[in-house]
C-alpha cells in the first residue's frame, strides 16, 4: 500500500466521521442553535471530526466501491440527523412549556422573534430556551453529547441503518417531549384556571368591575412569579431528560 492510498483512505474515513458528526451537530441542543452562524457550526464539526476520527471504527473506506461508499455516506448522514433531531425534539419540551406559559400569563406575542422551536415563540419561551442552552454548558452536558456521538458507533456500526428502530425512537421522543412539556406547564394551567375562575366570580358579584384591566396585571405578575419559583425545576427536568437519553448510548 503506497502513501497515496493511505492518504485517500484516511481522508475518506474522516469524511464518513464528519458525515455523522456534522449532521448531528447541526441540530444538537447547544451546538445547533439558530444564534450560532452555520459557518461556525461547520468549522466546529470539522475540528471535532478530525479529533474523534481515530476513536471510531471507520476504516477501509478506500477499498469500498464508489456506489456502496455513497450509500454508506447517506446512511451516516441519516444517523447523524436522527441523533440531532431526536435530541432537539426532547429539548423542545422547554420551548413548549414556555410557549404555554406565555399564553397563560398573557405575554404571548405573534410578532416576537422566534429563538425556540415555534414560529412566533413567546418571550418567556425564548428566555427558557436561552437558559436551557446555558445550563447545557454549565452542567457539562455537552461533554455527554460528544461521548454519545462516539458511543453511537457501537449501536449503529458504520453503514448499517435500522429504520424501524429509528422511527420507534423518534415516536417515543415526541411522546416524551409532549409529556414533559405539559408536565412543566401544568402548574401554570392550574394557576390560570384559579385566577380566571376568581375573576369570573368577582365579575358576577360586581358587574361594573373592569375585569380585563384588573385580571391582566394579576395574570402577568403571577405568571412571572411562578416562573421564578418553577424555572429551576423546569430547566433541571429538561436537562435530566436529555442526559437520560444520551446515557442510553452507553454500554
Amino acid at each position: 500500500m503506497d502513501l497515496a492510498e493511505i492518504l485517500v483512505g484516511q481522508a475518506l474515513s474522516a469524511g464518513l466521521v464528519f458525515a455523522r458528526l456534522g449532521a448531528a451537530l447541526m441540530f444538537l441542543p447547544g451546538f445547533g442553535e439558530q444564534a450560532i452562524p452555520p459557518r461556525h457550526r461547520l468549522l466546529f464539526a470539522l475540528m471535532l471530526s478530525a479529533a474523534l476520527a481515530p476513536l471510531v471504527p471507520v476504516e477501509g473506506a478506500a477499498r469500498i466501491a464508489p456506489v456502496p461508499l455513497l450509500a454508506m455516506l447517506a446512511v451516516e448522514i441519516t444517523i447523524g440527523l436522527w441523533i440531532g433531531t431526536t435530541a432537539r425534539i426532547l429539548f423542545s419540551a422547554l420551548s413548549f412549556a414556555g410557549y404555554q406559559l406565555g399564553m397563560v400569563a398573557g405575554l404571548s406575542n405573534a410578532f416576537a422573534p422566534a429563538t425556540g422551536s415555534f414560529e412566533g415563540s413567546t418571550l418567556l419561551a425564548s428566555v427558557l430556551m436561552m437558559a436551557g442552552v446555558a445550563l447545557i454548558f454549565v452542567t457539562e452536558l455537552h461533554h455527554l453529547m460528544i461521548r454519545a456521538l462516539v458511543d453511537s458507533y457501537v449501536l449503529f456500526p458504520p453503514g448499517q441503518l435500522m429504520l424501524g428502530d429509528l422511527a420507534q425512537q423518534v415516536v417515543r421522543a415526541v411522546a416524551q417531549s409532549f409529556y414533559l412539556g405539559v408536565s412543566l406547564a401544568a402548574p401554570f394551567y392550574v394557576l390560570s384556571l384559579v385566577l380566571n375562575l376568581g375573576m369570573g366570580l368577582a365579575n358576577r358579584a360586581m358587574p361594573s368591575l373592569p375585569v380585563f384591566f384588573v385580571a391582566a396585571p394579576i395574570l402577568i405578575a403571577t405568571g412571572l412569579l411562578g416562573l421564578v419559583l418553577a424555572g429551576p425545576a423546569m430547566l433541571a427536568g429538561t436537562a435530566q431528560a436529555l442526559a437520560d437519553w444520551f446515557n442510553g448510548f452507553r454500554f
